[in-house]
């Protein structure tokens, strides 16, 4: 028996540092992560797909996020159920209690709106955590795991959404799953695997092999928070062995790329590198470059690099500094100014900007940006 396990689309996202059409197909991008599990199940023989929490970004959304993402799932030859997680809860607000949503809901797709078992079919379960609030005082999942006996005659697939203890240094949150929960279900032959959500990034829990986060099938943070996104898991469970062994395979349906880079520049040639490689870089318009700067620079080659960002700006979905990582000095090279080509009062006023921007002043800053300006004339033929 094959399902596939997904999660964390949250269909309505918004990035506010996305540039111009960049979020709208951001946005298209994201359904068609969701469009891309109909083929995905035909081709492996998934019998139903579960979704382990926050399908939807929120509850308020605007009533075409809803259709179009209920179009989608239309399409998906296959049962689909969906377990409403911290950002889409059943509370009083609820997306699934909608008017819209109740309307519209295709038949393929089944909302887990209640804590406890749903049989898929006979000999096959899903035990569903689903939150009512954003704000659990409880171990949802250990909640529906407590008292289940193995059935042998049974496979049941847990679908639950939240943080492992494990994973997070707050041991005191009262949502938090407990680990030793879990697996001690799945060693008594009640579950045989467990369908997570809220990591953004695939991983697998524990030592069983049987607990698993398959992460966003579309990228929503930077690599180095969320290292392993895009991704379809595809669950393969051998019912015709007592034991129910598993294999998990990964499918990567995402197409975004959210990078964060740091590189050093000191020179005109640290400057030459970063153009470079920011230029190698395929699919600039679905990648997403945070960009972290250190070094040292005279006034002409910081405009250089202002330059060279500038550019870039315009070519990637979003190219964003990397506040945290990032620190530049700027000071006026001896001479760098001699050659302007102007005298009197102008030359009296450029140097005056050099003495300022070399001091440790109030006003060194807005001088390094007066000269930077100033040199752009120049080489504009404005000056």
């Amino acid at each position: 028996m094959r399902f596939l396990h997904t999660a964390d689309w949250q269909l309505g996202m918004t990035r506010h540092y996305l540039n111009g059409d960049a979020q709208p197909r951001y946005s298209a991008s994201r359904r068609a992560a969701v469009a891309a599990l109909g083929p995905l199940a035909a081709d492996v023989g998934a019998e139903f797909v579960v979704v382990a929490g926050d399908v939807f970004e929120h509850n308020q959304l605007a009533p075409r996020e809803v259709s179009t993402a209920l179009e989608a799932m239309r399409a998906i030859p296959v049962p689909v159920y969906l377990l409403p997680g911290n950002h889409d809860p059943l509370d009083a607000s609820s997306v699934y209690t909608s008017a819209l949503l109740r309307s519209e809901k295709p038949d393929n797709v089944v909302v887990l709106d209640r804590p406890g078992v749903y049989e898929v079919r006979p000999g096959l379960e899903l035990v569903a955590a689903p939150w009512s609030s954003k704000a659990p005082t409880t171990d949802l999942v250990g909640a529906v795991l407590d008292g289940l006996d193995a059935s042998p005659a049974v496979t049941r697939v847990v679908v639950g959404h939240g943080a492992v203890d494990i994973l997070v240094p707050d041991k005191d949150r009262a949502s938090l799953i407990a680990l030793a929960g879990v697996e001690a279900a799945i060693a008594r032959g009640a579950v045989h695997y467990v369908a997570l959500g809220d990591k953004h990034s695939r991983m697998s829990v524990g030592s069983t092999g049987r607990i698993w986060y398959s992460g966003s099938p579309e990228v929503t943070n930077y690599d180095d928070i969320e290292p392993d996104p895009g991704q379809v898991l595809v669950a393969e469970i051998d019912e015709a062995d007592a034991s129910r062994p598993v294999q998990v395979d990964a499918h990567r349906v995402g197409t975004w790329r959210f990078m964060s880079l740091r590189h050093a520049v000191d020179d005109k040639r640290d400057v030459a590198d970063l153009d470079i490689n920011l230029d190698q870089m395929p699919d600039k318009e679905r990648t997403v470059i945070r960009l972290g700067l250190t070094g040292s620079l005279t006034v002409t080659d910081k405009a250089a690099l202002d330059a060279c960002l500038d550019r870039y700006a315009r070519l990637f979905a979003a190219l964003v500094p990397w506040d945290n990582q990032t620190d530049i000095a700027v000071m006026p090279a001896d001479g760098e100014f001699d050659d302007l080509g102007i005298g009197g009062f102008a030359a009296a006023a450029v140097d005056e900007l050099v003495v300022a921007a070399r001091s440790a002043g109030e006003d060194a800053e807005d001088a390094r940006a007066a000269l930077a300006l100033l040199l752009r004339l120049v080489e504009g033929g404005a000056a």
